[in-house]
């Protein structure tokens, strides 16, 4: 009896004869995966394509809600952007993916599961690694780093031979993948890192000369760093993603363009399209300013740049990752209110933002009538504050070297000894030539 494999099935070239490559080659009886995380317009026909293809099975599932709730949320509340610009919409969808691979497996009896990732990209290993995590008595396989090893043209050909219910469409020159949270295209022209990416590259986003000339104001709401409305209007975290992804992409908003480094060690050349994502980082970011007190928002950025990292990696079934999660949900309880963004010709400006909880107090922080800052208290602070960059000096000097800036542009250095001493007189006598004693308050 053969042995039953999951594969995780696009309907693309590569795993569609990966389903025949399993069966004829390895002796597999395969059951085909295909998950609907935003990308994927026609799931009864590449259902039919599976089994046409000789999976013995097909399922065929729509994870576009836990995807949004259970994955983009977390990560959106965490502020988790790579390298402080890629919100990681591919490296999120990938631990679902492995999820639901394991979860069919499960049901049908399989010892393996199967992916259609290479073994140059991050994606092997989220893929794995997440499999690892949930099910290690699995044995995982990927046909395109493990043995298959065709060409495109040799796919074709292998197609063709075997009579594979294929439309060979002429070859796209770049590789694509994407989902609700954004899409991401490399390879290609994309490759030469000084070459501006080519128009054809972009499917969301309109280029910025094409964007309209004049902005539009959008309006969001957060309940707890979670979205629920946009201008007013209460949505479903599906719809309000692929409403901002279209206002969005009108606007010329959400193209990032990046030198990555990629888990496997290599350095590569990314472009990003995720307006419904730039937008809602910029928004979330803002009302943060504004409910989070210093010491906590502090603290929360190094623990975005880990969460990001941790994604990006593949490790979100980990316990670290669950770890990270409580003290982001702990930071969130206040982050709650009404952000206003202007999206115009490729940006997605913050110009108002408000809540219930918010720590800006207008009383303490006016210049004018009305201020109740207490400023006598201010000398007692800075006292204290400075007092150990006093007593250093005093002790052991000034060890750090100073500049000057002559009103010629020429730099003046100043040594350990600081203004003391002879060094004070020339320096201010070449800078400022017009000073008198008397305006030195001898």
């Amino acid at each position: 009896m053969a042995e039953k494999i999951v594969l995780a099935y696009s309907g693309g070239l590569d795993t569609t004869v990966a389903v025949k490559w399993l069966t004829e080659t390895r002796g597999f009886e395969v059951i085909a995966l295909t998950i609907d995380l935003g990308s994927q317009p026609n799931l009864p026909a590449i259902r039919e394509r599976a089994l046409t293809a000789g999976a013995t099975r097909a399922y065929v599932l729509d994870a576009r809600q836990p995807f949004v709730d259970r994955f983009c949320w977390p990560a959106l509340q965490a502020g988790a952007l790579y390298q402080g610009q890629y919100p990681l919409a591919t490296a999120l969808g990938r631990p679902l993916i492995a999820q639901l691979l394991v979860e069919v497996a499960a049901r049908e009896g399989a010892t393996w599961v199967a992916h259609g990732s290479t073994g140059k990209g991050n994606d092997q290993v989220r893929f794995d690694i997440a499999v690892g995590a949930l099910a290690p008595h699995l044995k995982v396989l990927a046909p395109l780093r493990d043995g298959m090893s065709m060409t495109r043209e040799e796919e074709i050909a292998y197609a063709r031979a075997h009579g594979l219910p294929l439309e060979v469409k002429p070859e796209s020159p770049y590789s694509v993948d994407e989902n609700l949270w954004g899409r991401s295209i490399e390879a290609g022209v994309l490759e030469d890192a000084l070459l501006k990416p080519p128009e054809d590259a972009f499917l969301w986003t309109s280029p910025v000369d094409a964007a309209p000339a004049s902005g539009q104001l959008i309006e969001l709401s957060f309940e707890h760093g979670i979205p629920t409305d946009l201008d007013g209007h209460a949505l479903p975290g599906i719809e309000l993603v692929a409403e901002l992804n279209r206002l969005g992409g009108r606007h010329g908003v959400g193209r990032i363009d990046m030198i990555e480094d990629r888990y496997v060690g290599i350095k590569s050349r990314e472009v990003y399209e995720a307006p419904g994502a730039v937008i809602l980082h910029a928004a979330h970011r803002a009302l943060e300013e504004l409910t989070l007190e210093g010491e906590a928002a502090h603290f929360k950025a190094s623990v975005a740049q880990e969460y990001a990292r941790m994604v990006y990696q593949g490790k979100w079934f980990t316990s670290h990752r669950r770890n990270l999660d409580a003290y982001v949900t702990s930071t969130q309880q206040f982050v709650t209110g009404t952000v206003r963004v202007k999206l115009h010709r490729g940006s997605a400006q913050v110009v108002g933002r408000s809540s219930p909880y918010s720590l800006y107090q207008p009383r303490l922080a006016t210049y004018s009538a009305g201020d109740q800052f207490d400023h006598e208290a201010a000398v007692g602070f800075i006292k204290l504050v400075g007092l150990p960059v006093r007593t250093q000096a005093q002790v052991q000097g000034t060890a750090t070297t100073e500049a000057l800036l002559k009103d010629d542009g020429h730099v003046v250095e100043v040594g350990p000894g600081g203004l003391e001493g002879s060094l004070a007189e020339p320096v201010l006598a070449a800078t400022l030539p017009g000073i008198v004693d008397s305006d030195l308050g001898r």
